[in-house]
């Protein structure tokens, strides 16, 4: 009897093991499927948004249409990513169970690092964001016929786009297709009430405002409508000089804090007297002033988590494909996490992990920012975003070991760079060779921007930062001794 029961509870353990096998095996054949189907619909979506660029889109449907399609492919590229680390971290795992030697699971740098605690191993629901990511953009693209046949009818721009995606990434505004259409589609419509037309576009630091503003004036067709375009600060804006302006004229304003009602009307007249085909753009952190918009005004946020992996992977890859350096891959989700949707930070560190597509020279580079922005949190107790900050930032772990110590403070203001005029240095070459320091106080040039109005992001730098980050860590001390 205990034969037959033995024969009959191995039988019945082989039969679960092989259910559970061909089971396993299902899943695995229906993710890969997923994946394929995903491929090609990502295919066909970024042939459509490509072709969508190079069009002049009137339609504000097919505006809708056209963002809904975009983040629809950023979410499937971002799934099909999420997938391929998944899986690397899989078999990182399956090595750490079926191998003996811990050494051999530290044998590589990617693996000794996330043994230390530097890449999250959570793992996300492979099937719910692929078969998610699916869907949307199948629901997406099956809806997209009447779409590409009106595409069909619409005006071409005069774009030489690139070969390689980020070339183009790196040379033009990313990101913000629609706003600049929807832009365009302002400046070329006659104004209805024979007075100028207002359009608000108020956004957050940092997020691209003055950007979209110039990169819509380079548009050919723009530029052959319009004579001249005038830019005002919106803190002497009353003072508008508009003799010697004539024709159509593009008037653009800026403003950092809210203004009187009363002065808007006394500009807005003065601006009249230019003539009757003036078009005035706002440009401001602050939304009170949509009020003066004769149109809805355009909002510009960060951009959204799908839409920065994408701008990030592909600034760092460069020409080299991502699909051929999964390890590279996953790091490359770490610097995203770290730089919270900065476009200075992708832009300046997408910049050097290019230059060096190695697994060794990605991991200190990563390791080197996760200790910079630790030392910052230590120092002011919260977390302090490279290149975005209202604190002093020490970057001296970014250089050897011999160079002098490195602080950073914010920003100066334009009308302070504009007093004081200081000797300027790029970043990324005072990071190969610190012995091109300049003495004294310098502005270090942390980024510059590729495109039009070319903006370079300047943080300034002084002996005494170093003084101000012990007196800062002395005050803490103390605050602590107290409590």
């Amino acid at each position: 009897m205990e034969v037959v029961l033995s024969v009959a509870a191995g039988e019945l353990v082989s039969r679960f093991f092989s259910f559970l096998m061909s089971k396993y095996s299902e899943n695995a054949c229906s993710e890969e499927k997923r994946v394929e189907r995903l491929h090609q619909l990502l295919l066909r979506a970024h042939m459509v948004v490509e072709e969508a660029d190079r069009r002049y889109i009137t339609n504000s449907g097919m505006l809708l249409q056209l963002k809904m399609l975009s983040r629809a492919m950023y979410n499937g590229y971002h799934a099909v990513d999420t997938y391929k680390c998944n899986q690397l971290i899989k078999e990182g795992s399956k090595e750490v169970t079926t191998t003996d030697s811990c050494a051999s699971y530290l044998g590589t740098p990617l693996k000794r690092f996330r043994a230390n605690g530097g890449i999250s191993i959570h793992k996300v629901d492979n099937s719910c964001d692929l078969q998610d990511a699916l869907v949307k953009l199948e629901t997406v693209v099956s809806n997209m016929t009447e779409f590409v046949i009106l595409l069909s009818g619409c005006e071409s721009m005069m774009v030489r786009r690139p070969y390689d995606t980020y070339l183009y990434v790196d040379n033009f505004m990313f990101g913000r297709q629609t706003e600049k259409q929807q832009v365009i589609n302002f400046l070329l419509q006659h104004n209805p009430l024979g007075s100028p037309s207002v359009l608000p576009i108020i956004g957050g630091t940092l997020v691209g405002k003055k950007t979209l503003v110039k990169h819509v004036w380079n548009d050919e067709k723009v530029r052959s409508y319009y004579s001249s375009v005038l830019h005002i600060n919106g803190d002497n804006f009353c003072k508008i000089d508009n003799e010697g302006t004539s024709g159509r004229t593009i008037v653009v304003v800026t403003f950092v804090s809210d203004v009187d009602d009363e002065k808007w009307k006394s500009f807005y007249q003065a601006v009249s007297c230019i003539g009757t085909e003036t078009k005035i753009i706002i440009v401001s952190r602050t939304e009170s002033l949509a009020r003066y918009g004769s149109m809805e005004p355009i909002h510009l946020s960060r951009l959204q988590d799908e839409e920065y992996n994408y701008l990030f992977k592909t600034l760092a890859f460069g020409s080299a494909r991502a699909e051929d350096n999964p390890k590279l891959t996953l790091l490359a989700g770490e610097f995203i996490k770290l730089l919270g949707g900065s476009f200075v930070g992708a832009y300046s560190f997408a910049y050097r992990l290019r230059t060096d597509l190695s697994l060794r020279f990605w991991l200190s580079l990563l390791n080197l920012l996760k200790k910079a922005m630790k030392k910052n949190l230590s120092l002011y107790g919260e977390n302090v975003y490279p290149f975005k900050q209202r604190y002093p930032i020490d970057l001296t772990d970014f250089l050897p070991s011999t160079a002098a110590p490195l602080h950073i403070m914010p920003p100066r203001t334009e009308s302070e760079v504009s007093q004081r005029k200081l000797p300027k240095i790029r970043l990324k070459d005072i990071l190969v060779n610190p012995s091109l320091r300049p003495r004294g106080d310098f502005d270090l040039v942390t980024w510059e921007s590729r495109i039009p109005p070319y903006t370079e992001f300047c943080n300034h730098v002084t002996p005494c930062a170093q003084q101000q980050l012990k007196t800062t860590l002395r005050r803490k001390r103390d605050a602590t001794i107290c409590l």
